[in-house]
């Protein structure tokens, strides 16, 4: 009876042994080899699309310089439709650009030639310049202060009421400060990389 005992222990141990030799045995799942794999991917699907935008940027750009004009590092486009300081600045970030600022007298005489040829001779035209925050103290829509300026003779001369500057047409290119609310054409300035 204890041979039989053994005889079934030993026979029961040959099966299990048997049965675990045919059974491939269990891998450990590869997650760390998966999630670095996806990890490489989602980075080069984001270089990608970071590439795309920056192409697209590049583009839109390119269209914007052949529609206006380029100095240096900027490119300027004419807005001849007439609206207050606020919304053509708010119209100009949503391009990507912001009011033109000349920066020299260079600058400055090139955008009254452009400006004369695209909006009219005898406009204003809105310039990312203003003393909303401090009066007399003119920045440019950063808050930054202007080191170039070209006003006309007795300008800035309004006062609280006149917080906008503008560069005349009929007035050489020289600038005035004018009421914000008013409806003038602009101009945008988009730097170039």
């Amino acid at each position: 009876m204890e041979c039989k005992g053994a005889c079934m222990l030993i026979f029961v141990l040959m099966l299990v042994n048997c049965s675990l030799q045919q059974t491939p045995p269990k891998k450990k799942p590869a997650r760390k080899d998966s999630n670095a794999a996806i990890e490489g991917l989602q980075k080069q699907i984001n270089d990608i699309v970071q590439d795309l935008n920056r192409l697209k940027e590049e583009q839109a750009l390119q269209r914007v310089c052949l529609k206006g004009t380029k100095f240096n590092s900027k490119c300027f486009l004419a807005d001849p439709t007439k609206k207050s300081y606020h919304t053509a600045s708010e119209d100009c970030n949503a391009l990507g650009g912001v009011l033109g600022v000349p920066t020299s007298a260079d600058e400055n005489d090139l955008l009254r030639d452009y400006l004369r040829l695209s909006v009219g001779r005898d406009e204003q035209v809105w310039l990312g310049i203003n003393d909303m925050v401090t009066e007399n103290t003119w920045a440019d829509q950063t808050g930054g202060s202007i080191q170039f300026k070209n006003w006309d003779n007795r300008q800035p001369d309004g006062g609280p009421s006149q917080n906008c500057a503008v560069l005349s047409g009929v007035g050489q290119g020289k600038w005035l400060d004018e009421n914000c609310r008013d409806e003038k054409a602009s101009v945008c300035q988009f730097n170039v990389v």
